[in-house]
């Protein structure tokens, strides 16, 4: 009860933060993964959920409106039982919210972005190369930040390749 007190203390008064600090990504909210993109213009950091198995990924953010601004879900490994990378396709069934979905090579660099993708379409949305993670981020970020294809993507635990 008292833990339940606590929060709903914090979440009235805007203690709790759902961005990654600028200054410090090691602060990231408890139970995301840092993630920095590389760009020409500096680099963007990001608190991500991790979707790592075959269930997180096929829900991924469905049903979700409340994606921050500096967070996300990275789909890694993709696809999730392993193997080499290969050509993903996503949609945005059951998802209420706009996202770019960033399709990630096996060298950490971004392939395609589909930006400002459109809620609830079961449209398929294809990498159009084999990839080895997926990112989705708030509809319009991309944009906003500058990030484009070739911008290298890394994460806290990303193996090399």
């Amino acid at each position: 009860m008292a833990r339940l007190l606590a929060l709903a203390v914090l979440v009235a008064t805007g203690a709790c933060s759902n961005t990654v600090p600028a200054s410090n990504v090691a602060e990231s909210p408890v139970g995301t993964l840092a993630l920095t993109i590389e760009s020409t213009n500096g680099s963007h950091l990001f608190a991500v959920e991790a979707a790592k198995t075959k269930e997180e990924q096929e829900r991924g953010l469905m049903f979700r409106t409340d994606i921050p601004k500096n967070g996300g879900m990275l789909f890694a490994p993709y696809p999730p039982e392993g193997g080499p990378p290969r050509e993903a396709s996503f949609w945005m069934k059951n998802t209420p919210s706009p996202l770019d979905i960033v399709f990630i090579r096996a060298d950490g660099t971004i392939a395609r972005i589909a930006e400002n993708t459109v809620p609830q379409s079961e449209s398929p949305i294809p990498s159009g190369e084999p990839v080895r993670a997926v990112l989705e981020l708030q509809g319009g970020r991309a944009l906003d930040l500058g990030i484009a294809e070739g911008d290298r993507v890394s994460w806290a635990g990303q193996k090399s390749r």
